[in-house]
């Protein structure tokens, strides 16, 4: 909202230092401080009125060491997650941009989820909280409509130049010769021609090629959303880890939406992408001011509201900028959690069926129990996997050259 209003004041009244919110590092960079400060801020008086609701964790026995000490520790902070992200994008972002509009209702809609399933966890004393089904229905429902509006809306286009046109610095886009085109093309790592077009994959359903893609974004984000869920199990390794993630996506962005940089880096240029970062920035400045109460030892956790919305947004953040592909890679640590509950939980039904009695891969699953029961404090822990994301995160840039 600031956006047009300085827009307006630079249009009308010539306002001096008005014309800089029409600059994405500028409202990227205000709108990262303004979420951290709003997450900080707000934050312990959040903390303090869930303390007086009584909205504390439950806390199963595990074995743990230190476990039974987190009992009564107030859950939900994910709320100071959301308000950290949303309010800064509505002030600095461009909403009539479709990216944003779509990363804004997922968050939304996803912290809404997460909300009832702490709610009933907490209000309603029932540990199970929502029905794994009705989670599932409302990562699905999500992907129907992020996937449609991907490949119906016509302002998600991606820009085609014309060949041996020079694309430099102060270059006028309106000398460049180039389409706006529909297309589902998106990128793949480490490999020299680094587009794959899903029409071609998929070329044979004809008219239903859509079908195919949504069901590639529906499993994209329920994977990584169950993903970032999975891994909220020690004091602040989902926070840190999402920072991460964000603060990478924030680049691969303003990478997508800049011509002189999409170009030089041979990427596909998307229009209306960049506005992302100020989106991307806004969630990087609201994990880092949410680990101020949620780093060893937590005063809060963000239980489902936050873990499964930052999966969620990191899901279709990656699907708008085409980027994907890249999410084994990037968000690694969300993956090898998912894959030790997998391998764990199949390896023990198999060996129950084929022995009689259930063996184990893993100490406990997911992977930071493992190494909790190994002795690690989780403050070791988690500093390890932050290492960890860092460079997979390096990696991720790097695949942007190395083809």
């Amino acid at each position: 909202m600031l956006y047009y209003l300085f827009e307006y004041l630079d249009e009308t009244y010539n306002l001096i230092g008005a014309s800089v919110f029409q600059y994405i590092s500028f409202r990227a960079g205000i709108a990262a401080m303004v979420s951290l400060l709003i997450t900080i801020t707000f934050g312990k008086r959040i903390i303090n009125y869930l303390q007086s609701k009584q909205v504390g964790e439950s806390v199963r026995d595990l074995g743990l060491e230190g476990q039974k000490a987190k009992e009564g520790t107030p859950t939900m902070g994910g709320l100071m997650i959301l308000l950290g992200i949303v309010l800064p994008t509505l002030l600095f972002a461009k909403l009539e941009n479709i990216y944003i509009a779509l990363i804004l209702m997922t968050s939304i809609w996803m912290g809404g989820i997460g909300f009832i399933d702490d709610y009933i966890k907490v209000f309603r004393k029932n540990k199970q909280g929502l029905r794994g089904k009705f989670k599932v229905m409302g990562q699905i429902g999500l992907g129907l409509i992020v996937g449609l509006v991907l490949y119906l809306h016509p302002d998600v286009l991606v820009r085609e130049f014309a060949p041996d046109q020079v694309i430099a610095s102060g270059i006028e886009v309106s000398e460049l010769k180039y389409e706006d085109v529909k297309s589902l093309e998106t990128t793949i790592p480490f490999v020299k021609n680094n587009e794959l077009d899903y029409s071609s994959l998929f070329g044979f359903l004809g008219d239903f090629t859509w079908i195919a893609y949504v069901g590639i974004v529906i499993f994209v984000i329920t994977a990584v959303s169950n993903g970032a869920n999975i891994t909220d199990g020690v004091d602040g390794l989902a926070g840190g880890s999402s920072a991460i993630i964000g603060l990478t996506l924030a680049i691969l962005a303003y990478i997508s939406g800049n011509i002189i940089f999409s170009s030089y880096l041979d990427l596909m240029y998307i229009p209306g992408s960049g506005e992302l970062v100020i989106f991307c920035s806004a969630f990087v400045g609201a994990c880092i001011g949410f680990l101020w109460y949620n780093t060893y030892p937590a005063q809060v956790f963000m239980g489902d509201t936050g873990s499964l919305a930052i999966g969620a947004i990191i899901a279709v953040l990656a699907l708008a900028i085409r980027k994907e592909l890249l999410i084994p890679v990037l968000c690694g640590i969300f993956l090898m959690e998912n894959l030790s509950v997998v391998m764990q939980v199949s390896y023990f039904k198999y060996t129950r069926k084929k022995f009689g009695e259930g063996r184990r891969i893993f100490l406990m699953s997911p992977l930071h129990h493992h190494y909790q029961k190994k002795g690690l404090h989780e403050s070791k822990i988690v500093t390890r996997f932050w290492i960890v994301g860092i460079l997979l995160a390096i990696v991720t840039l790097a695949t942007l050259k190395l083809r």
